[in-house]
């Protein structure tokens, strides 16, 4: 099924069901009075939060969603049922926007429920406006209309951290290595065309697309995958010993990370040079040495040096502890 993370929904709550006009009509009590019940309320809507980062494929071919009305009132006093509250699961990170108001909602608990559209008060019947100097009252209300509006669902991805870099930087091979993924891997540039998630002991990796010097401008894959960035705790940066230039590789993805949200700026961030096992050790000492002059926690990796892989592990470990 293909990755979707973002879509537009046209969702209306339910309209409130109509007041009746009625009278008692039983033998021997010809002016039994007004009995004419309320109309029900029309059902709320609420989008729920679910562990599903694919749901939103899901819904590609309905994108049309609807609360039930409520009922009209009925005679002998009888109040019309209220409409069936409508609520729509969408995966855990979801921001829904109502495009018209500009109201935004956040899902970032597992299972919990907002109330995005309420649905519409349910007319009055003509036994309400029974009165003393109004015996037989003919008046009711219609139910009211429930809010609508048209909602653009986009999906962050909740991760504890994220795979960032440029493309065939090795981010796919690490995050099968280190959880229980099965991210695609080829030897070309954007093999990954959709954010992959895998668990390493509880713990939430994300593999990001790879980005490309613009992306902050909406070049390549842009905003697209960059936003699945904000919702990482921790920013696990892969730079390929394969690189020409591995420090211009490195400062051309942070430029393009900061670019998009200053924020990310602080956001907590471990150097992993990939592919280490394509070039000189020498070389792989030397540009090490230079990261940790920066200041940058930094480790060398190679999918096929288990020692490494799992020193990273260990260490990533302790890390999700601490923060």
């Amino acid at each position: 099924m293909k990755f979707v993370d973002e879509l537009k929904f046209n969702i209306r709550a339910g309209r409130g069901g109509d007041g009746v006009v009625q009278f008692h009509r039983e033998k021997f009590k010809p002016k039994g009075g007004p009995s004419g019940g309320n109309g029900g309320n029309g059902g709320n809507v609420f989008v729920r939060a679910v562990r599903d980062s694919s749901l939103l494929a899901k819904y590609a071919h309905n994108q049309e969603f609807a609360a039930e009305n409520g009922i009209p009132g009925g005679k002998n006093s009888m109040h019309g049922r209220n409409g069936e509250d409508l609520i729509i699961d969408l995966p855990l990170g979801s921001f829904v926007t109502n495009i018209e108001t500009g109201d935004t909602f956040d899902l970032v608990n597992d299972g919990e429920s907002i109330l995005i559209l309420k649905g519409g008060h349910g007319g009055l019947g003509n036994e309400h406006f029974k009165s003393s100097i109004n015996r037989t009252p003919q008046e009711f209300t219609k139910g009211k209309i429930g809010e609508s509006g048209r909602f653009n669902i986009e999906l962050r991805i909740i991760a504890d951290a994220g795979f960032i870099g440029l493309p065939n930087a090795g981010k796919s091979s690490l995050l099968n290595e280190l959880t229980n993924a099965h991210s695609k891997v080829g030897e070309y540039e954007f093999t990954t065309l959709s954010p992959h998630l895998g668990a390493m002991y509880g713990y939430i990796l994300a593999d990001i697309p790879g980005l490309i010097e613009g992306a902050s401008e909406g070049k390549g894959l842009g905003h697209k995958f960059l936003r699945h960035i904000l919702r990482t705790k921790m920013l696990l940066h892969c730079v390929s010993m394969e690189n020409e230039d591995v420090m211009d590789a490195y400062e051309s993805i942070r430029k393009e990370v900061s670019g998009y949200n200053k924020e990310l700026e602080n956001r907590p961030e471990i150097v992993i040079l990939t592919k280490s096992d394509m070039v000189d050790k020498g070389e792989v000492e030397n540009i090490e040495k230079k990261f940790k002059a920066m200041g940058k926690e930094v480790y060398v990796t190679s999918v096929y040096d288990d020692d490494s892989i799992k020193n990273l592990r260990d260490s990533l470990i302790k890390k999700f502890k601490s923060i």
